[in-house]
């Protein structure tokens, strides 16, 4: 990391083997239930849109894959308008019949308070948590962030 970047880095374990959390992390039907729906051809250096249903009146915005690694690794630069770009990544390793999703979203440094941020990057993980074990995921209207 250099002084210019902003790095976020977040651990979640989920009870699921990790084929299952690969495929809620990358297939657009599964995604849905968490984050959103993509369209377009998957592959490296492709673009695709993305489409975050659960933020209202969201439109779909591109997003470059730039690593794929199934089901251990993706890498991808997401296209905000009126802000530089966002690059995801994203590391899954088995632990005993679960996964640990190690996560990490880098951006340019600047003078932004990241804790809204980062608020919703783990609004987005509990609901990625509770849509593996089929539970409602969370609200934002009601979320509360974990400690840490």
């Amino acid at each position: 990391m250099n002084n210019e970047e902003t790095r976020l880095e977040l651990r979640r374990e989920y009870p699921d083997p990790i084929d299952d959390v690969w495929s809620a992390l990358t297939e657009s039907e599964r995604m849905a239930r968490w984050i959103g729906t993509w369209t377009g051809a998957a592959g490296v250096g492709n673009t695709i849109m993305l489409l975050m249903t659960a933020e209202e009146g969201s439109e779909p915005n591109p997003a470059v894959i730039r690593e794929c690694d199934p089901p251990k690794r993706l890498v991808v630069d997401l296209d905000n308008p009126g802000q530089p770009m966002w690059r995801v990544e994203l590391t899954l390793t088995p632990q005993g019949a679960g996964t640990v999703l190690d996560f990490v979203h880098l951006m340019p440094a600047s003078d932004w308070d990241t804790s809204d941020i980062r608020k919703g990057w783990h609004f987005y993980l509990d609901r990625l948590g509770a849509s593996l074990i089929g539970e409602p995921v969370p609200q934002w209207d009601t979320y509360t962030a974990p400690a840490e």
